[in-house]
């Protein structure tokens, strides 16, 4: 079927040399689409901003080619993987190097973010995937079932599923809470190279070497539209964020595809070459693609390409309007990701990793952390893009304009590719306010001071007190000189009472040390518990935390219920001393009681069974009962939202 070539809708922004030798990878970051990270031959990853000739910063490190890139979601983070298997993370706002990480035995192909950011899965030339705690610099699991080099991944965008594509000609899913595959996607007859999510239904699509796209149903687990007679190697794909249609970037054409039934949209001439990656900003669609070291940057205009609701047709053939196609009533509709759990049979209990495989870095790779360095080039640049972590807006840093028209195009063209999109097109109350509209965002103008919700284990000054409240009040300017007595008595007002809460708490710990060393840890906990004071609890369990094999399953059927009042403390110790815990108890336990509920009834009778049984049930409810807590929690931005962001991935199990 012949398709229409819409003109003056793409352009060439930029071309820049990027490194010393051959690019070997790059990646756009989604959220702004401003954002460029390259990788080269020169083992360094440059940063660079789009339509700007300079770099921004420069990472080393890796001491082999980078062959993968990926900058995460708020594009804080940026992780690199070498042709030697290594992985390094850098944090773009304090320009220095987070974690490296080892294990693979060959060329990293493809990196991804987890939508929280706490972890990274890496697919190899080896064949394996891994999925990686970069705050703990290990390898969380390892998944095995491709029998080539893995050469995208892909999490679905709540999270609980990975998607990798392979030179095997496969697509497979698997599901993170289980540690399993669920499904494989067969029928590419060719290497498969990107694989995206739908951004709200249960939709996969595939694009592979051998000129096709296809679509799968997550539900199903089938085919839903195959599309045939790409001009080229499918290289890039992108969903509209809506998921109205999905942009194929392939050999100097962008191409706009619908899906049941499959058809095409519109077909868009771009001289882009071998184009790498997709992203959207302003509703223009940025492609980048690079050839030895040079890197081009490519702009289509989406408000004139045809992206829903008319198939294209041949101009010549056939002058007449495009016809609208009309709904298709046997079209299923899939659910969307916002759901508790996935639809995958029950979860099976997860083998861990050897210990050889869940260890820190050695000290050889603490050596490679230093001597690994950013070297900010563009220094301006970097402090326009890289705001403090404490600022309420980062990204992007201002209001973005649409990229302009080519100054060959007419005047009507040019001004119409300059003007932002209706969605921006929005009254501000303030001519100066630069940040991009969204959520109500809390100002800085200083307001009356207030207990905070939560108090931060570590400040510069005590809570709900003020220097003032120590001395009497001047009157009078005559009056400013106090006598020695009077600032001392004020000075002393509560100290009385700090001095008997301190000796209290010095006496019950006492009273705990002696338990432990004439019993067992679960008579410790339990007059810790007794005693019914939760700073005692935390200091008895920072102690537990330090040492796991000191946890039993009695112990947890003590701990669970102190563990829930220590999540809702105001407190950040307290409520960081619960999350260690919890993740030791989930990580040490929590298969054994899935297992243990689900086996079958002995024959006989068994006392140290059904005493095992009624434990891991009593454990069983009251996780139920924090995971409650910890699902509400989860939503919770900075530190304390990251640790509840993993414990409701470990408690996923539970649902």
């Amino acid at each position: 079927m012949a398709t229409p070539v819409v003109t003056k809708t793409a352009w060439k922004l930029q071309e820049i040399v990027a490194h010393a030798s051959n690019v070997s990878s790059l990646v756009l970051g989604k959220a702004s689409g401003r954002l460029l990270a390259t990788g080269g031959d020169d083992c360094r990853v440059n940063l660079w901003s789009i339509n700007k000739p300079n770099c921004i910063m420069s990472l080393t490190g890796h001491t082999s080619p980078v062959e993968s890139v990926r900058l995460n979601t708020p594009e804080e983070l940026i992780v690199a993987g070498s042709q030697s298997g290594s992985i390094r993370v850098w944090d773009l706002e304090a320009a220095k190097i987070l974690r490296t990480l080892m294990g693979h035995k060959a060329n990293i192909c493809s990196l991804d973010f987890h939508p929280y950011g706490e972890f990274v899965a890496s697919g190899s030339q080896d064949t394996n995937i891994k999925l990686w705690d970069i705050r703990r610099k290990g390898c969380v699991f390892r998944y095995r079932g491709h029998s080539q080099a893995v050469r995208c991944l892909r999490f679905s965008p709540d999270g609980k599923w990975l998607a990798s594509a392979a030179d095997d000609h496969t697509v497979k899913l698997w599901d993170l809470t289980a540690g399993k595959m669920m499904s494989e996607f067969p029928g590419h007859t060719g290497p498969v190279n990107v694989v995206e999510f739908h951004p709200n239904e249960y939709l996969l699509a595939s694009g592979s070497s051998d000129r096709t796209i296809r679509f799968w149903d997550l539900e199903k687990f089938q085919v839903v539209s195959c599309i045939e007679g790409e001009p080229g190697p499918v290289r890039s794909v992108l969903f509209n964020p809506d998921g109205c249609c999905l942009y194929s970037g392939c050999q100097d054409s962008l191409r706009v595809y619908g899906w049941e039934p499959e058809r095409c949209f519109d077909v868009v001439l771009v001289n882009w070459g071998k184009v790498a990656d997709l992203a959207i900003c302003n509703d223009q669609l940025i492609g980048v693609a690079f050839s030895q070291s040079n890197v081009s940057s490519y702009v289509v205009d989406l408000t004139r390409v045809t992206r829903t609701g008319t198939v294209a047709q041949d101009p010549v053939q056939d002058s007449r309007p495009l016809a609208q196609l009309p709904p298709n009533p046997s079209a299923p509709l899939r659910r969307i990701y916002e759901r508790p759990s996935t639809t995958c049979s029950k979860p099976q209990r997860v083998k861990q990793n050897s210990e050889s495989e869940r260890r820190s870095p050695s000290s050889e790779d603490d050596r490679d952390e230093r001597e690994s360095r950013a070297e900010i080039q563009n220094a301006e640049d970097y402090n326009e893009i890289f705001q403090p972590k404490n600022s309420i807006s980062r990204t992007p840093p201002r209001r973005s304009e649409p990229f302009p028209a080519p100054p060959e195009d007419d005047a009507a063209t040019a001004k119409e590719a300059a003007k932002p999109s209706p969605a921006m097109d929005v009254q501000l109350p303030m001519p100066n306010l630069d940040v991009p509209p969204g959520p109500p965002v809390i100002t800085s103008t200083p307001a009356p001071k207030a207990e905070p919700a939560i108090i931060p284990a570590t400040r510069n000054e005590p809570i709900g007190l003020k220097a003032s409240d120590f001395l009497p009040a001047v009157k009078i300017p005559q009056q400013a000189e106090l006598v020695d007595e009077d600032a001392m008595s004020q000075i002393r007002k509560g100290h009385d009472t700090m001095c008997v809460v301190l000796t209290s708490r010095h006496k019950n710990l006492d009273t705990v040390r002696a338990v432990w060393t004439t019993g067992d840890i679960k008579t410790s906990v339990d007059s810790a518990v007794a005693i019914n004071d939760l700073s005692v609890v935390v200091d008895l369990l920072n102690i537990v935390n330090q040492k796991a094999s000191l946890w039993k399953l009695d112990l947890c059927t003590t701990v669970l219920p102190q563990i829930e009042k220590l999540l809702q403390s105001k407190y950040e110790s307290y409520v960081q001393t619960g999350c260690t815990s919890l993740k030791l108890i989930l990580q040490r336990f929590l298969p054994l009681i899935t297992d243990i509920l689900a086996a079958p009834p002995s024959v006989g009778v068994d006392i140290s069974r059904e005493e095992r049984l009624h434990k891991c049930r009593l454990c069983y409810k009251q996780l139920k009962s924090i995971s409650v807590l910890v699902k509400s929690k989860s939503c919770l931005s900075g530190r304390h939202g990251s640790a509840f962001r993993e414990l409701h991935l470990l408690m996923a199990t539970l649902d």
